[in-house]
């Protein structure tokens, strides 16, 4: 009788699993994180989510009708496919996994300045407000009017609003072309610009406003930074005092573009070239670069947001976001970062 009563349970049991559904949560992120073409990521921490600011790369499936009225009176682009970048999405998570869009949360329409190329955000969180700034117009020289421009919004989905009427760095100087900002809050409350294509880089002080520019000591406003191998993307983190400035080297549209750091005692370094942690892998993708770096907040855990090119595709437009870790070893450096297509696991913020 007992065997018999073994054997009805254990049938049972088995019959209850084969008729529960699976759980369709996803167990990783996946690479990309999310459908469409999207570049130069800006990862952050708001409150118990996290926030990811791409570059709107080209359009894509069904944005193709949505946008077409941008595409069509944008003409004047000295890139072509500059045309299509005339809004900015978002993406949030509680978890790194699942990531939810919020479409056009900045749009050339709420810049009047910018006319094409709206790329390259960096975003902070500063007087009950958030401060997101971008490149316009991609300019060549300084009889072309552009730059580098900050937008307000009470919302980190916006939507934001242009804040000055104007950029807030609008010249080549030190042979930057002004873009690709990084916004950097130190532990002092000092806030930090670095910024600037064509391999050079600059950084400036903004006021506590984030609108507006303030001398260093000597008087001076723009100080050159460059790294050895600089091109473009810079970013900075700190930890364990230590100041780690990141950057872009190779070419943007060619399949070495690239990931390199130094590590440093001030935001000032200088900041001496110490090698790449990421770079292209012909198992996984080309053109890995632009990045930047989520921590886990009250935790020695982090994550690298960057863009990649998919082996099969040649298009210098045609990159995807992705997230994988950024670990260190015990001396302090950077250990090599590896690309995979599960992504990450889920990490909540408590």
């Amino acid at each position: 009788m007992k065997n018999n009563y073994f054997f009805l349970l254990a049938g049972t049991l088995c019959l209850l699993m084969a008729c529960t559904p699976k759980s369709t949560e996803k167990q990783t992120s996946g690479n990309p994180i999310c459908p469409g073409w999207y570049a130069d990521p800006e990862g952050i921490v708001f409150g118990d989510e996290y926030w990811i600011y791409p570059t709107l790369s080209l359009l894509y499936g069904e944005d193709e009708e949505i946008y077409k009225a941008d595409l069509e009176r944008q003409t004047d682009a000295i890139n072509p496919e500059y045309n299509l970048q005339t809004h900015m999405d978002a993406f949030s998570s509680k978890d790194l996994v699942n990531w939810t869009k919020h479409p056009r949360v900045l749009h050339i329409e709420d810049v009047p300045w910018v006319k094409y190329a709206l790329w390259a955000p960096s975003i902070i969180q500063a007087n009950g407000k958030y401060y997101l700034f971008f490149g316009g117009n991609d300019i060549q020289n300084n009889e072309q009017y552009g730059g580098i421009g900050v937008a307000v919004s009470d919302k980190p989905e916006g939507p934001f609003k242009d804040a000055l009427g104007k950029p807030l760095i609008s010249q080549i100087i030190n042979g930057a072309q002004p873009i690709d900002q990084f916004v950097y809050r130190d532990d002092d409350g000092e806030y930090y610009m670095f910024y600037g294509g064509w391999q050079h880089c600059n950084v400036v002080r903004l006021n506590d406003d984030l609108t507006s520019l303030k001398p260093f000591e000597d008087g001076e406003m723009y100080k050159e930074v460059t790294p050895e191998s600089y091109v473009e993307g810079p970013f900075m983190l700190k930890r364990n005092g230590k100041y780690y400035f990141m950057w872009s080297e190779g070419g943007w549209t060619g399949p070495n573009y690239a990931v390199a750091y130094a590590i440093a005692d001030s935001p000032m370094g200088p900041f001496n070239r110490i090698g790449r942690i990421l770079q292209q892998d012909p198992e996984v993708a080309k053109g890995a670069g632009h990045h930047s770096v989520i921590q886990v907040p009250g935790k020695d855990e982090y994550y690298i947001v960057y863009h990649r090119r998919p082996l099969d595709r040649t298009g210098g437009s045609e990159r995807q976001v992705c997230i994988d870790k950024l670990e260190f070893d015990e001396e302090g450096f950077i250990k090599p970062v590896k690309m995979t297509f599960e992504g990450v696991s889920p990490v909540y913020i408590k």
